[in-house]
């Protein structure tokens, strides 16, 4: 190993602690440790492998899909969670990648951080960031590289399709990690209005809405009930299409080619939105709201969760059964 490694940045001045390493092989080894980190933890002489000092904590966790060391390899930008270290911790830890193989480990004490009533579900969040994002990145690149090699235009709107899908991923993400959502009930919303805007918005399939009754009129924030009826519209889409997908799976065309119907109907001081889905089972309803829950391949489990939070910032009650028909029934008063 190479004793003598600059550093763009004097890592004393870091009032946290702070590892500098370089990658060599299939490990990566310390050249520095500034004093933060010498006062705080035991030596880690230059030379001493991050795998010995990954070894001294009994829980070593990523928000990446692969071993701290793969990542640290890579030249991946990740963060680590580092537990058991005697009475020291639990530490997150952020990768930052420099040149030439080169990079820091900046240390934080979580229990020095403020304490937050109801933080948001990080880990959700990261496995979005680390696995679902990735997903319609990795299907852009495919169908960019084809769309070089064959010049068939069709491949550029899979593209678009994909950054189309990132772009609500990202969107939800933001809203999660808010501490709140932010609503501003200054206008008068029509109901159907809203519920046919968003209709236009969602990719529906074969699917049709209908709306029921004299829908109402509330003082409300447009776009977050524009927002609401996308995600109901969607989960609803998605939960029939999946349906409709293992149907044909099965032998029955006839179901696999009608999607469902969303109907948007009125109440007493208030509205519902119902399919003819499969509906979701009793069990199953009390972890429907969590972020991150998801039972569809590629999906984020974001967005009952941000439907939750708009109903709750305008103070209205949300309430979720099965609809007549046996699908999903949202039932929304104001």
């Amino acid at each position: 190993m190479t004793e003598e490694r600059g550093t763009a940045i004097p890592v004393d001045e870091f009032p946290d602690p702070v590892l500098v390493y370089a990658v060599e092989g299939r490990d990566a080894y310390v050249t520095t440790a500034n004093e933060a980190f010498e006062r705080r933890f035991d030596d880690a002489p230059p030379d001493t492998p991050l795998s010995a000092i990954f070894e001294r904590f009994g829980v070593v966790d990523t928000t990446g899909d692969e071993e701290p060391l793969t990542h640290l390899v890579r030249g991946n930008r990740v963060g680590l969670y580092l537990d058991g270290d005697g009475d020291r911790g639990p530490f997150f830890v952020r990768v930052v990648p420099s040149e030439a193989d080169t990079g820091y480990l900046v240390f934080c004490d979580l229990r020095e951080c403020p304490d937050i009533q109801e933080p948001p579900a990080v880990d959700q969040v990261g496995s979005v960031i680390s696995h679902d994002l990735r997903n319609p990145l990795d299907v852009a690149k495919a169908h960019l590289q084809a769309a070089r090699e064959t010049g068939d235009p069709e491949h550029f709107e899979s593209v678009a399709d994909a950054h189309d899908r990132m772009e609500r991923i990202i969107r939800d993400v933001l809203t999660l990690t808010r501490e709140d959502v932010v609503v501003e009930p200054s206008d008068r919303v029509s109901i159907e209005a809203a519920a046919t805007d968003a209709w236009r918005s969602v990719d529906t399939d074969r699917s049709t809405l209908d709306l029921t009754g004299v829908l109402p009129t509330v003082t409300a924030d447009p776009g977050r009930v524009r927002r609401l009826f996308e995600n109901l519209f969607r989960n609803s889409v998605e939960q029939g299409t999946e349906d409709g997908d293992r149907s044909s799976d099965r032998g029955d065309e006839a179901a696999s080619e009608s999607g469902v119907t969303v109907t948007v109907g009125t109440l007493e001081n208030g509205f519902y939105v119902s399919d003819d889905g499969p509906g979701i089972p009793p069990e199953r309803r009390e972890v429907v709201f969590e972020p991150g829950y998801s039972t569809q391949d590629g999906g984020t489990g974001l967005g009952l969760a941000i439907v939750e939070r708009i109903v709750a910032a305008h103070g209205w009650t949300l309430t979720l059964t099965t609809a007549e028909c046996g699908g999903v029934r949202f039932e929304v008063r104001f």
